[in-house]
């Protein structure tokens, strides 16, 4: 059984109840984690306090680096454990589970070496003053990470919360926690001090509700659904909280005549079959010129064809879903493709070794998908793409900015104007021109627009969400 981590110690919830953990594979229970409080919540939140108040306040920005350094290696030290622990407990194929792993690491390694770049400026101002701006931590931070890149969402968010000298308070959800109680334990066994990362488990209604609520939290970092957003931003808006927000995306990946398709079939299938389309950046929308939509589409049926889908041990190109609610998920939206007489260009398949009690889902094309239609407005979360024609640049960037969500976009053309045109008028808070992603870039600022929220984690400017702004005027003759 897991116990929550708070002050560098596993503790059992104060409720005495438990939660069971599935392996998305079998759909079996392997584990229990704690189904916490309430009560919970505030013990860590106070362990947070008393950690940033004796200890963490008083450690020097270098000090910090180096630890947060220390914490990377000891992570791609043990990133094989974390990977098996992150395989079983999210389904991800083999190769995904041990990317993630050294991802976090790097996360870690970035926010190290940048923990004492972060400087204030000095200020012209009236003869006779001396104006100075200082950047200083909000305090304790809260952390609602998501069960699809638990690992990679801890490390951004947690990893430039620290680096900014607060001390956080984390709820995973309670699908895909496991990993993270490991690394807490990690970095108390580098040094790190008690009350400095906290973990406590439990359902969002519950912990998740009581940790925005929480009048001991000064800033709160979500990544989640845009519903869900809007509870946080409620709560927090009561005691005027600052909160970050990633609530997801539809993001488009627009394809012109002119573009290099041996570059662009690659990272639009990858870009759709990555974690088996759990990801907020999935490109899930393809608009294509119709100069060349059938040849393209032809094309990637090929590829979907091929793909296979199984356990996350036989490390194939997707594993399950995370849930069997989310399986229902993508069932309900390929069964309204259906009844909207939507047609399928190809499909992959489930590979005859996975259970069946797993939550699979075979990876989908659909084509001539109405840019009205849920399908192409909604958040499937599922390995499930979309592909509409468009016949010119006009209506390629209506048809990107014509849904509720602006997080990433992809554009494939050689043509140097349109690029920087395409670039300039998407409304998305980020923009890959001939790539998809860019590699994961830790280093690269990542939020969105619209409803896929506001702030901005990964790279430098995580850092500057996770302060606060001090103006210090001083007057001397």
């Amino acid at each position: 059984m897991q116990l929550n981590y708070i002050a560098n110690a596993s503790v059992p919830s104060s409720s005495g109840r438990t939660i069971a953990v599935l392996d998305p594979s079998d759909g079996q229970t392997f584990e229990q984690i704690q189904r916490s409080n309430a009560s919970d919540i505030d013990s860590a939140v106070q362990a947070a306090r008393q950690g940033l108040d004796s200890a963490w306040r008083k450690f020097s920005a270098a000090e910090r680096g180096r630890l947060l350094m220390r914490l990377s290696s000891k992570i791609t030290e043990n990133a094989e454990e974390l990977s098996q622990i992150e395989q079983r407990d999210c389904g991800k194929p083999t190769r995904q589970a041990k990317a993630d792993a050294l991802a976090l690491a790097r996360y870690f390694e970035f926010y190290g070496g940048a923990c004492d770049k972060l400087h204030g400026e000095t200020i012209p101002y009236l003869d006779g003053y001396s104006v100075l701006t200082w950047r200083e931590p909000h305090g304790v931070t809260g952390h609602i990470i998501p069960w699809n890149y638990p690992m990679q969402i801890f490390g951004r968010s947690v990893g430039g919360a620290l680096a900014a000298g607060n001390t956080c308070v984390v709820k995973p959800a309670e699908d895909a926690c496991l990993s993270l109680i490991r690394v807490a334990q990690l970095a108390a066994e580098v040094g790190f001090p008690a009350g400095v990362i906290n973990i406590v488990t439990g359902y969002g209604h519950e912990v998740g509700d009581a940790l925005a609520r929480h009048p001991g939290i000064d800033h709160i970092s979500f990544t989640g659904s845009p519903s869900v957003g809007t509870l946080i931003q409620q709560a927090a808006a009561l005691r005027h909280c600052p909160v970050t927000l990633e609530l997801g995306g539809k993001s488009p990946q627009i394809v012109f005549a002119d573009a290099d398709l041996d570059a662009a079939v690659p990272a639009i299938l990858n870009g759709i079959v990555q974690n088996a389309g759990q990801t907020c950046s999935a490109g899930s929308r393809l608009l294509v010129d119709q100069a060349i939509y059938e040849s393209l589409l032809a094309r990637l049926g090929a590829e979907f064809e091929n793909l296979r889908v199984g356990p996350a041990s036989l490390d194939l190109d997707l594993g399950p879903l995370i849930r069997q609610s989310q399986q229902q998920r993508v069932w309900d939206f390929l069964s309204d493709a259906h009844v909207a007489g939507i047609p399928m260009v190809a499909q992959g398949r489930v590979v005859d070794e996975a259970p069946q009690s797993g939550f699979y889902q075979a990876p989908t094309l659909l084509r001539d998908v109405p840019f009205d239609h849920r399908l192409a407005q909604e958040e499937v979360f599922g390995p499930v793409l979309c592909a509409m024609p468009f016949k010119d640049e006009d209506q390629a960037v209506a048809l990107a900015n014509a849904t509720e969500f602006g997080l990433v976009a992809g554009v494939w053309t050689r043509d140097g104007a349109r690029q920087f045109r395409m670039a300039r008028r998407i409304r998305s808070g980020q923009i890959f021109i001939n790539n998809y992603g860019a590699g994961g870039g830790v280093e690269l600022p990542f939020g969105g627009v619209k409803s896929s929220g506001y702030g901005r984690e990964k790279g430098f400017e995580a850092l500057l969400g996770f302060t606060t702004l001090k103006t210090v005027a001083i007057r001397h003759g």
